[in-house]
């Protein structure tokens, strides 16, 4: 039996058109028309999933050691792109606030200027006197540091491109010579005759 999905979304539910009622049999009813024991299951359902999943106090704690550990070991590697270590700062900051402990902005952004790469150096000043890390917001942070690394790159593909240049050119300019060298040996020995 073919499923047929409405949308864009992977996650959308099929069509009801008569021929996949077997998908539709097994929903879950509206929670309006449950009775009291279903809600009550409901209830304890949810409280041992949150127990499996989250584990109890002491499995709670351990993993927001880890991850604070985690965030304090966090540097950012010098091939590494700003996007990247975005994504590694958020997907911590995130894993925090979803224990139920949330990192502070600007510890946060105290921990970037600290971890950037040496590359970064002269942006990290420049935005600590101009801005301050008070006022900054973390997009803002990294939008900056996007952009000053997009330009760096920027620069050095035009550098690089400047250099193959140069070399082709003299290595031009070195068979033109040695051309030259024989139209004019030719040339002389023509005279000569």
């Amino acid at each position: 039996m073919e499923i047929i999905r409405k949308g864009p979304l992977a996650f959308c539910p099929p069509v009801l058109d008569g021929k996949n009622f077997s998908y539709w049999k097994p929903l879950p009813k509206p929670e309006v028309d449950w009775t009291d024991a279903e809600e009550q299951a409901s209830i304890g359902n949810g409280r041992a999933i949150n127990a499996i999943f989250n584990g109890t106090s002491k499995v709670k704690i351990s993993r927001l050691q880890l991850i604070t550990l985690k965030f304090e070991a966090l540097k950012m590697s010098e091939d590494e792109w700003v996007s990247e270590y975005n994504e590694r700062v958020l997907e911590i900051a995130n894993e925090s606030l979803l224990l139920g402990e949330k990192i502070p902005d600007s510890k946060i952004m105290r921990k970037v200027l600290r971890s950037l790469s040496r590359k970064f150096d002269m942006k990290v000043t420049a935005i600590e006197e101009a801005h301050g890390i008070t006022t900054l917001k973390l997009d803002e942070l990294f939008g900056s540091l996007l952009t000053f690394e997009m330009t760096i790159s920027d620069r050095e593909n035009k550098k690089g491109k400047g250099i193959t240049f140069k070399s082709t050119y003299e290595e031009e300019a070195t068979v033109n010579h040695s051309d030259n060298e024989a139209n004019m040996d030719e040339s002389i020995a023509l005279l000569t005759k």
